[in-house]
């Protein structure tokens, strides 16, 4: 449908509608890696010579050319004097998203091009000039940013040099361990206070002055022979390479009975963390003892990767499609996103002031209470019949923001559809029920418990817990579901 939509606009569409409205319907496969190229495009755009950056605590001008100086640092607020949250979804569509974190560490990019906010709606009328609301020092303020035919953003990994024209908001006299020694893809510095060895590696390629294999063989014989306590291995700005490349770092980790242990081994991921470096965190998951650390991965855990470019034969514009199906773990293990079993969020104060909250929980745990692996911890609760221990748990693990990542929802309703499956009814009845209990404002979990109580026989019950579906979500697909099944059931009733 959409397809057919855009065929009958085509004609009276401008040439950057074209490109958006052809954006948006590669980007509804919502992979990574099939993406439709503006940057390669043989139709010329704009960029405003700003940068933008998702903190915790809102959107910022993260960077900018010296000519819109007072921006930088600066909290966006509208654009065009539409609320940011609204110019969000508006851009939303045109971004290849496989979750929120692609969305936040590329998707923001669309807020600097003129073309597309008037293809998605955010301008009126399409205009070089952007007129954005800012926020900064307590004082709201608008500036119009012109945006410059064929401008590449300087940036490395996503973030501001600091150079030339070009002005950061991080404080430039001194450098957190996550940016220095940006010329190289990977480095490491031993922290003798926290007894740590501090690894950044970027991408998963080798780099032009040493290998990847070479690189940790070196790290892990300097482990070998110090006094060393923990590894904190930074992967938050790695956007991939080659994933036959990930075997001497996993190797050199299980390896290391030294550093393979629970809180000894930490993994730092982000927004960047894509591709070849999700499989890399795939595998520090399935075979080491490693404590992820900050936010999710920008990538599914299994996912479609390596891409095919192919041109459109009307207007040139590359296409790049992925091919290749990457799947680290088991389909019922799959999820939109790895997710830290301790999540931390840099603000942007935390930022400008080169403080890594990330790192520091890494150097500064000492939680014992910290579980590890979640889901796991609930499961053998259950197995164990512990349910009064379980049910105290769970609330608190959902209630932890250090398990903020975790879709326990999800989770929890996947292992009851196994259960039923598996014909264990009166297991899966508790866990739906221990799902409606811990999130009583989800429909999709009253409409699992319904169907289960259905096909457990009671009729009565089901009934109840599919009208509740349909009062949380009349319009939406769950209700839709829900008013179906209970159709379903009435013309079984009659038979």
């Amino acid at each position: 449908m959409a397809v057919e939509k855009l065929y009958k606009e085509i004609p009276s569409m401008q040439v950057h509608e074209r490109q958006a409205g052809l954006g948006r319907i590669v980007a509804m496969f919502k992979y990574g890696h099939t993406a439709m190229s503006w940057r390669q495009s043989p139709f010329k755009y704009h960029v405003a010579p700003i940068n933008f950056y998702w903190f915790s605590d809102g959107i910022y001008a993260e960077g900018a050319d010296k000519k819109y100086a007072g921006v930088v640092g600066a909290k966006l607020l509208k654009i065009e004097g539409m609320p940011v949250q609204q110019a969000l979804e508006k851009i939303k569509p045109l971004v290849p998203s496989e979750n929120d974190q692609y969305f936040k560490g590329y998707g923001l990019d669309m807020l600097a091009i003129p073309e597309a906010l008037h293809a998605q709606g955010v301008t009126k009328e399409l205009k070089q000039a952007i007129r954005y609301t800012f926020e900064k020092d307590g004082k709201t303020f608008e500036q119009a940013i012109e945006g410059v035919g064929g401008f590449h953003l300087p940036r490395n990994y996503g973030l501001a040099k600091n150079e030339g024209d070009w002005i950061s908001a991080r404080n430039q006299d001194n450098t957190p361990y996550d940016l220095k020694n940006l010329d190289k893809i990977y480095y490491y510095e031993f922290l003798p206070e926290s007894k740590t060895v501090y690894v950044r590696q970027s991408q998963v390629q080798d780099d032009k002055t040493e290998t990847i294999e070479a690189f940790y063989k070196r790290v892990f014989e300097f482990i070998d022979k110090n006094d060393v306590d923990k590894l904190v291995i930074d992967v938050r700005l790695n956007g991939g390479g080659n994933n036959y490349k990930n075997k001497p770092v996993v190797t050199g980790i299980i390896e290391s009975k030294k550093i393979n242990q629970p809180g000894k081994l930490f993994v730092i991921t982000g927004r960047r963390t894509f591709s070849a470096c999700q499989n890399l965190v795939n595998e520090f998951s399935n075979y080491t003892n490693a404590i992820f650390v900050g936010e999710p991965t920008a990538e599914n855990i299994n996912f479609y990767g390596d891409t095919r470019r192919f041109d459109l034969p009307k207007t040139g514009i590359p296409v790049f499609l992925s091919f290749a199906w990457w799947q680290d773990k088991p389909q019922w293990e799959n999820a939109d996103w790895l997710a830290p079993q301790l999540a931390v969020d840099m603000s942007f104060d935390e930022y400008k002031t080169n403080k890594d909250p990330v790192l520091d929980a890494c150097l500064n745990f000492k939680d014992s209470a910290v579980v590890t692996d979640p889901f796991r911890y609930l499961q053998d609760l259950f197995m164990a019949r512990k349910f009064n221990e379980l049910e105290v748990e769970a609330k608190k693990m959902v209630a932890d923001p250090r398990y903020r990542y975790i879709n326990f929802e999800a989770k929890l309703n996947d292992a009851g559809y196994r259960l039923l499956n598996d014909a264990q009814t009166e297991g899966a009845l508790y866990v739906f029920g221990l799902n409606t209990r811990l999130f009583p404002q989800s429909a999709n979990a009253w409409d699992s418990y319904a169907e289960a109580y259905w096909k457990a026989g009671q009729i009565d019950k089901a009934i109840e817990y599919y009208n509740k579906a349909i009062e949380i979500d009349p319009n939406g697909d769950t209700g839709k579901n829900a008013r179906e099944m209970l159709k379903r059931i009435k013309a079984e009733k009659r038979k």
